[in-house]
């Protein structure tokens, strides 16, 4: 792990994720079927305008059914439309497409790798674990396939051999998609300069691109916020907006540095156009809470009922929202015992330190605070620096008996309104 443990010089933490989405109308027209590189598709790098590519391909693929290649696009493309939409109907859609070039080349690397891509965002990392090793037996030497397999890894908590994966993919080729892995492995171990050491190693790799440029700065202004450099992350945040205008993953961000900050009708009017950009569960559910501690409270049961309906919509495109719904529903108080039995199942199948941190959560929601600690010690045990994590921490030790404060503090220190709902609460157990 020579790489990544450096000194020097790096969700959604899979390639799915990795660059983020875009409406088609904001991009200039891409190049002819025959041009796009899967490995851009698959990267998450949006190949002109993808809505379009999508028609020239189904058309080209009606006059040759059986060509492999064009299925592999196609299906990349859909799962590229899924990223800028938000729609998951297109995961569906690229799952048949992907296994009908398997049929007829069932060693095809791309549609392995790519069924890989798509068990990532469908958050079903066994799965995509699975998938990823086919994909590195066909093709050992192709650097994603290291970054899917690690990417898999890294949500069923096995961090060590997920870092190796990293490390051999920064080696086969060093950019974007493999130096952000390093940076998020550094992250994770609490390593923030590391981290952002290796995000300016992907923002160079990709100075020449909008859309990837602005998804490192966005990364940047992220890693920023968590630790609490509150002008160093907007400045970032507003380079991204710069370099691509109404990136939506950017103005989220900004959302939260304005709620770190207090500053709370313009957190609402950023959130509100992510939303209205493409209604992710997480713009939502902000979105409902800012309008909720605004006292505007119908307005946010709509969003909170339409963060659920998109919810059902993942589900029923066969993406797991076990861990995430019961977060939201413990966050908010909704059905705790059963909220429980989801993050217990959550956590089985995605034994990661956020699983662990969100099973604590909902131990503690329920007053079982003995097992709770047990599973904090968990989430907490790469070193990472996570003021939810912390909160959560000092919840724990004020429920046993304990004292919160130094929980609290660290917590306070990196971000003292790191949630809307429970910045008070965290105000109270600090002091």
């Amino acid at each position: 792990m020579r790489f990544l443990v450096a000194g020097a010089a790096v969700v959604v933490t899979t390639a799915a994720l990795l660059l983020g989405g875009l409406s088609a109308r904001d991009v200039p027209r891409g190049p002819a079927p025959g041009h796009v590189s899967s490995g851009q598709l698959a990267a998450g790098f949006a190949a002109g305008d993808t809505q379009a590519l999508v028609l020239r391909l189904q058309d080209r693929l009606r006059a040759r059914p059986s060509n492999v290649r064009g299925l592999d696009l196609l299906g990349l493309a859909y799962q590229q439309r899924a990223r800028e939409t938000g729609d998951p109907s297109y995961y569906t859609k690229s799952e048949g497409v992907l296994r009908r070039a398997l049929r007829l080349a069932p060693r095809d690397l791309d549609a392995t790798s790519g069924l890989a891509s798509l068990e990532l965002s469908r958050h079903r990392f066994a799965r995509a674990l699975d998938l990823g090793r086919t994909a590195l037996r066909i093709s050992p030497s192709t650097a994603r396939n290291h970054g899917v397999v690690g990417d898999a890894l890294l949500e069923l908590g096995r961090y060590r051999a997920a870092f190796r994966q990293f490390d051999t993919m920064v080696r086969l080729k060093p950019g974007v998609s493999s130096y952000a892995r390093v940076a998020y492995a550094r992250e994770l171990l609490g390593r923030l300069d590391g981290a952002r050491d290796a995000l300016l190693l992907a923002r160079d790799a990709a100075a020449d691109e909008p859309e990837p440029f602005a998804w490192t700065e966005t990364q940047l202004g992220k890693l920023e916020l968590g630790r609490g450099r509150l002008a160093v992350a907007a400045q970032h945040l507003r380079s991204a907006l710069r370099a691509f205008p109404g990136y939506v993953y950017a103005l989220d961000a900004l959302a939260q540095v304005g709620v770190a900050r207090g500053d709370l009708e313009p957190a609402t009017a950023l959130e509100r156009r992510a939303v209205e950009t493409i209604p992710l569960p997480q713009f939502v559910g902000l979105y409902g809470d800012l309008l909720d501690v605004s006292d505007r409270g119908r307005a946010a049961r709509l969003q909170y009922a339409t963060e659920e309906g998109i919810r059902r919509l993942l589900r029923a495109n066969g993406v797991r929202t076990d861990l995430e719904t019961a977060l939201f529903d413990v966050d908010h108080g909704i059905r705790l015992r059963a909220s429980l039995t989801l993050a217990r199942a959550a956590q089985r199948s995605r034994p990661s330190i956020d699983g662990d941190d969100v099973l604590a959560w909902a131990l503690t929601r329920n007053g079982r605070c003995a097992e709770a600690l047990r599973y904090s010690t968990l989430a907490l045990r790469l070193g990472t620096r996570d003021a939810a994590k912390f909160f959560h921490r000092a919840e724990i030790e004020r429920c046993l008996g304990s004292d919160p404060r130094p929980w609290a503090r660290r917590a306070r220190a990196l971000n003292p309104r790191f949630s809307v709902l429970w910045a008070p609460t965290l105000r109270r157990l600090a002091s």
